[in-house]
């Protein structure tokens, strides 16, 4: 592939798992071939046999499961993508399936958001995205968004220019919804500048059943949140906390504005800093204000 472009985003629709070694392995070895950093960020499950499809070359692909690295898709491109290309000064090619089946209705917003984003954030670097859907298993509509956010659709052996490719930031407007509402039972912790250090400590004791590390982590993402009501909003905002099956939710609303949908996740360090923190990340953002929801321990 010769991408006019420095930078190109492009969707691979494969429907078995030899559509899916035909149509990254040559994309991968081509960017072995002519020098390039090579990154291959998939599920687990298809790594394996993507490195025995490269032989030799595999040795010169860094390798991560997407699984993991992106089961916060709010975390791709500052945690995967962009500390990817960051390190290295050749062109860089890389490979990434943030949307797999099994990805959940409550992830699905922020994963079109992320995959809209891609395509204003790399603008003009010297590089080409490869993103692999599995056409066999996900649903119509998924595979309609990926034409939305990716200006260049394979299907097979037709490689095409995307009729319904839409603006990034339209688009992550789009998919800016409502979360579902918090349950009953949720506690509730209206703060102010002066009760950070109070909220800290709600935080670190209803989170007890999870790791000591994730407890420092979930603390340390909400008191950022907080700290954003306090300092951008009213001066004051909303601590929500409850539990779905072991997940320890924590949810800070505020009567501000927020940061603008199209840059959630990138609009400063320490919401990126949120997204690396955390499994998940949600916000919603409109006239009446700003909530932005964590889970930790999925």
């Amino acid at each position: 592939m010769n991408p006019v472009a420095p930078f190109a985003h492009e969707a691979l629709f494969y429907r078995d798992e030899d559509g899916f070694l035909t149509g990254t392995a040559g994309f991968v070895a081509d960017g072995v071939e002519a020098g390039e950093a090579v990154l291959v960020a998939v599920p687990e499950v298809s790594i394996a046999p993507l490195r025995e499809r490269l032989g030799g070359a595999a040795d010169l692909v860094h390798f991560i499961d997407m699984t993991e690295a992106g089961r916060n898709p709010g975390r791709i491109i500052p945690g995967v993508l962009m500390a990817f290309s960051a390190s290295t000064r050749r062109r860089f090619r890389m490979v990434g399936e943030p949307i797999w089946p099994g990805r959940t209705e409550l992830e699905y917003p922020a994963c079109v958001q992320h995959e809209a984003l891609i395509n204003a954030v790399f603008e003009g670097r010297r590089g080409v995205i490869l993103c692999p859907y599995d056409a066999g298993a996900l649903p119509g509509h998924v595979l309609d968004d990926a034409k939305r956010t990716h200006p260049v659709v394979i299907d097979g052996e037709r490689r095409v220019a995307s009729e319904w490719y839409t603006d990034p930031a339209g688009l992550a407007d789009i998919y800016n919804v409502p979360l579902p509402p918090p349950p009953l039972g949720a506690e509730e912790h209206p703060f102010t500048v002066g009760t950070l250090a109070h909220v800290r400590k709600l935080v670190a004791a209803f989170a007890h059943t999870l790791r000591r590390e994730e407890v420092e982590d979930l603390v340390l993402a909400v008191n950022e949140l907080a700290t954003n009501s306090v300092l951008h909003a009213s001066g004051r905002g909303m601590l929500r906390m409850w539990r779905e099956d072991g997940t320890v939710v924590c949810e800070v609303s505020d009567s501000g504005t927020g940061f603008p949908p199209s840059f959630t996740g990138l609009a400063g360090f320490g919401i990126v800093m949120v997204n690396l923190l955390c499994d998940l990340v949600r916000t919603h953002t409109s006239h009446s204000g700003t909530t932005v929801r964590v889970y930790l321990g999925r």
